[in-house]
C-alpha cells in the first residue's frame, strides 16, 4: 500500500472517530434535557398537575385557590385535574404510579394515604418542612397533622377537616326550655328526646344512618376498635354493646329517636335534614359539612357528647394533600409550595367560610375575615371545636372488612331492632377472623 493511501485512510478514520465522539454527546445532551424536561427548570415555571375528586362549590373553591396561587408567584404553574370521586382518584393514581405518570400533588382520603405511604409512593415532606423557615408544624390542630404522619416523618398535609356534630331547632330549644347542658351527655340528651316526643309528637333526635354515629358514641364511651397491639377486635365489649343498645331502644321500644335508611345514593341523608328543617325532628347528627345545606336561622350547632361516664372522643377526619414519591425533585418541590398556600392561615379559613368544612390550622380564627363570619355565625367554630381533642380515623388493616363487619351490626340494630350483643358478637367474629388472616 502507497504511503499516500495510508495517509489517507488514516485522516478518514480520525474523522470518523470525531463524528462518533459528537453525535455521542450529542444523544447524552439529549438524554439530559429530556430527564429534565418536565420541570424545565432554566426554562420557566415548573408545571404540575394537582388531582382531586370534588364538584360543586368544592371544586370551584379549589379551582379559585389554584387561580390565586399562580397569579402571586411566577415559578410555579398549577392545573387542576378534576376525578369523579376520592375512589377514583386513587384508582386513577395507582395507574399514573405503575406507568411512572404521576402527578405532583393528590387530594386522599385517610386510608388511602396510609396504604400508598406502606407501599412507599409517597414523598416525605421532611426535607421541604425542615427547609421552609415559617412553617409551623404546631398551628396545625393535631388531629389533622398527626393523619399525615407516619414513623415521624410527615407524608401528607391537611388540606381541609371533618367531623360529625349536633344540629337542633331553635325554637324546640326554647319552647322546651331547655340549655346548653341538654348536650352535655348522651343520656341528658335522651332524657329530652323522650320529654320532646311526648309533648310535641316529633322525633326527639335522629342519628345519621350508619356506622358513623355508632362508632363515634362507642369511642366516646371509652370503647376500642382493636387492642393496644392490634392483635384484637374489640368491638363486642361492654361499652360497645351497652353504647349500641341505647340507641336501639331510643329507636325501636322508647321511639324517642327515629332514622331514615335506604334510597338512592344520599337519599337518606337529605331526608333526615329535610325532616329536621320542616319541624319533624328535634335535631340530627350530621356531617361539619352540612353547613352550607342549612338555615341557621332556624338551627344551631352544638358538639358531640359524651357519656356520664367518659368524655366524648368522636372521629374528626382529614383530606390529605399528598406529593407522589415518583414525581421529580423540582416538581415535589412545587407541589409542597402549592400545598404550603393551600394550608395558610388565610386560605384554611376562606376554605371553611366557603364550604362548611373545618379549617386545618389553629391561628385560621384569627384571621380578620373569618373572625367577623364566626361571629355573625357561631356554629362555624363548633367543628372546630371538636375537632382539638377528636379521635383520628381508624385505618382497618383488613382493607374494610372489620368496617364492613360493623355496617352489616349496624342496619342489624338500627333498622331490624336485633340486640346489640348480638349483633356485635356476631361482627367480632367475622372480623376477627378477617385480622388474623391479615396476620
Amino acid at each position: 500500500m502507497s504511503n499516500l493511501l495510508k495517509t489517507k485512510l488514516s485522516v478518514i478514520f480520525s474523522m470518523l472517530i470525531l463524528v462518533g465522539v459528537l453525535v455521542g454527546c450529542s444523544d447524552s445532551d439529549g438524554e439530559a434535557n429530556a430527564s429534565q424536561g418536565d420541570d424545565a427548570a432554566s426554562d420557566g415555571p415548573v408545571e404540575i398537575e394537582f388531582w382531586y375528586g370534588q364538584g360543586g362549590t368544592l371544586a370551584e373553591t379549589i379551582e379559585r385557590f389554584i387561580s390565586e396561587f399562580n397569579e402571586k408567584q411566577d415559578d410555579v404553574i398549577v392545573t387542576g385535574v378534576t376525578q369523579g370521586n376520592y375512589d377514583e382518584t386513587y384508582q386513577k393514581l395507582q395507574a399514573a404510579i405503575a406507568a411512572k405518570e404521576v402527578p405532583a400533588v393528590v387530594l386522599l382520603e385517610n386510608d388511602m394515604t396510609r396504604n400508598l405511604i406502606e407501599k412507599e409512593a409517597l414523598a416525605s415532606m421532611d426535607s421541604f418542612i425542615d427547609s421552609t423557615e415559617d412553617f409551623n408544624a404546631d398551628d396545625f390542630v393535631p388531629s389533622f397533622y398527626q393523619q399525615g404522619t407516619v414513623d415521624g416523618s410527615q407524608y401528607a398535609l391537611p388540606l381541609y377537616g371533618t367531623t360529625q356534630i349536633m344540629y337542633y331547632r331553635n325554637d324546640v330549644f326554647e319552647e322546651m326550655g331547655l340549655t346548653e347542658d341538654v348536650f352535655k351527655t348522651w343520656e341528658s340528651l335522651e332524657a329530652a328526646a323522650a320529654k320532646i316526643k311526648d309533648e310535641k309528637d316529633i322525633a326527639g333526635w335522629m342519628p345519621m344512618w350508619g356506622t358513623d354515629n355508632l362508632i363515634d358514641a362507642s369511642l366516646s364511651r371509652g370503647g376500642e376498635i382493636l387492642s393496644e397491639d392490634g392483635t384484637e377486635v374489640l368491638i363486642a365489649s361492654q361499652e360497645w354493646i351497652d353504647t349500641w343498645e341505647f340507641f336501639r331502644t331510643a329507636i325501636h321500644e322508647d321511639e324517642s329517636m327515629a332514622i331514615n335508611h335506604g334510597g338512592q345514593g344520599w337519599e337518606y341523608w337529605y331526608k333526615t335534614i329535610d325532616d329536621v328543617m320542616q319541624g319533624n325532628a328535634f335535631g340530627y347528627t350530621g356531617s361539619s359539612g352540612d353547613q352550607g345545606d342549612l338555615d341557621f336561622d332556624i338551627l344551631s350547632a352544638a358538639p358531640q357528647p359524651g357519656w356520664e361516664s367518659h368524655a366524648a372522643a368522636p372521629f374528626a377526619g382529614a383530606l390529605l394533600g399528598t406529593i407522589p414519591a415518583t414525581a421529580s425533585e423540582a416538581q415535589q418541590q412545587a407541589g409542597f409550595e402549592f400545598l404550603s398556600f393551600f394550608t395558610s392561615a388565610e386560605k384554611t379559613a376562606d376554605w371553611s367560610m366557603s364550604t362548611g368544612y373545618i379549617p386545618v390550622r389553629n391561628s385560621a380564627t384569627e384571621v380578620p375575615a373569618f373572625a367577623a363570619y364566626a361571629e355573625e355565625n357561631p356554629q362555624s367554630l363548633v367543628p372546630l371545636e371538636q375537632a382539638q381533642t377528636a379521635t383520628p380515623p381508624f385505618v382497618d388493616p383488613t382493607g374494610g372488612k372489620i368496617l364492613d363487619a360493623l355496617s352489616i351490626a349496624a342496619d342489624k340494630v338500627e333498622i331490624e331492632g336485633v340486640s346489640a350483643e348480638e349483633a356485635l358478637t356476631e361482627a367480632q367474629e367475622v372480623a376477627q377472623n378477617a385480622l388474623d388472616s391479615v396476620e
